[in-house]
């Protein structure tokens, strides 16, 4: 193992803080309205933010970028344990809060924690520990592929008995994209796929209204003041923005016409209140920080750390892509929050978390 550097990635760092600072930014500006309405305090949720996401969010960051990765691997099945038991508990009547026809929450002294943001990462360290605790002869399928996928699935089973299917397509995607990295067999990456696509086709086809939306996200015009009203009011958010925009704090739209202003419909009054501009260098911020996070990767000194970094670049690029992509019209409403910039302190603690991760692999990787 070569020798640590003092720092971490400092081209990592600043698009991190950049993109950090953006999205406080643009959170005080989209929830002022909802959070006057609601709690009389244009500041409501950007304290939140701050107060339960933020500041516990760079001591986790701070915790993670020094404690050594291989010894964090080490731990793997410790955490994936934990995050288990916190996913069970969901269900357990008085603990488990319903929040927006989901049961993803826990109650605890007046906070709401989400275990399925620790579950993310839990996954990546435990698929880190699976693939490099032990030889694996991937051509073998029974004695490699079926006990990695048997270890993690619990995790995605209990997601999907929530049911939140955004935060399952997630974990799916991080458990293909380590495989990946792991480079088993093509075919049986084709085979996960297919397979894939099958279970997320069914569970569109039996609940009712995963399958309006679906509906609504080929004609958003069928239904505008029902399932399609979101999307609809998005769409007249990022289109009234133009290319310049009207300018910061002049959204018309978050103004109790578009729902989940702060949290999955934020990126919509980026585009009225910021324009195209700035809505692409957001999205170009966001890629590169993409970039610079598998570039670390590639540069790491190990299998396990080129595997946790993927594999948290990957959550962070997929959940992205999701919120993105539904308020541009490019795929149906899933209710993720767009990575440091939606509120939510469960989603901004453990991603400034993943992301100690990655800084910390950085610090063993040879970069330019």
């Amino acid at each position: 193992m070569q020798k640590t550097s003092a720092i971490a990635d400092r081209h990592f760092l600043i698009l991190l803080a950049v993109l950090l600072v953006f999205g406080l930014v643009v959170l005080a500006s989209a929830s002022a309205p909802l959070g006057f309405a609601k709690f009389n305090d244009t500041f409501f949720f950007l304290k939140r933010q701050v107060l339960f996401g933020l500041l516990p969010g760079i001591v986790l960051f701070l915790i993670l970028a020094r404690f050594d990765y291989r010894r964090l691997v080490s731990w793997g099945p410790m955490i994936y344990l934990g995050a288990l038991g916190l996913l069970a508990f969901v269900f357990f009547p008085g603990i488990g809060l319903v929040i927006n026809g989901s049961r993803s929450w826990l109650g605890l002294l007046g906070y709401n924690f989400q275990p399925s943001e620790l579950a993310k990462l839990a996954v990546i360290i435990m698929g880190a520990y699976l693939i490099t605790t032990r030889k694996r002869d991937w051509n073998d399928w029974q004695t490699s592929l079926v006990p990695v996928l048997a270890t993690l699935s619990p995790a995605a089973l209990l997601v999907m008995l929530q049911p939140d299917v955004g935060t399952l397509s997630i974990l799916v995607m991080i458990i293909f994209v380590i495989l990946y990295i792991a480079k088993i067999p093509s075919r049986f990456l084709l085979i996960m796929g297919l397979a894939g696509v099958i279970v997320f086709g069914t569970l569109v086809i039996a609940a009712p209204y995963r399958l309006r939306r679906l509906t609504t996200f080929l004609h958003p015009e069928l239904d505008p003041q029902g399932v399609g009203y979101q999307i609809n009011q998005a769409f007249l958010a990022v289109g009234s923005g133009g290319i310049w925009g009207l300018g910061f704090g002049q959204s018309r739209q978050k103004y109790q016409y578009l729902p989940e202003v702060n949290a999955d419909s934020i990126f919509a009054v980026v585009g009225e209140e910021l324009g195209f501009i700035v809505s692409a260098g957001i999205i170009i911020l966001i890629l590169m920080l993409g970039w610079r996070g598998f570039k670390i990767a590639a540069a790491a000194p190990d299998d396990a750390g080129k595997l946790l970094v993927c594999g948290i670049m990957a959550w962070f690029l997929w959940q992205s892509f999701l919120n993105i992509g539904a308020i541009v019209g490019a795929l149906p409403l899933t209710g993720v929050p767009l990575p440091f910039v939606s509120h939510g302190g469960s989603a901004l603690l453990m991603m400034l978390g993943a992301m100690g991760v990655v800084a910390n692999v950085s610090k063993f990787a040879r970069l330019n």
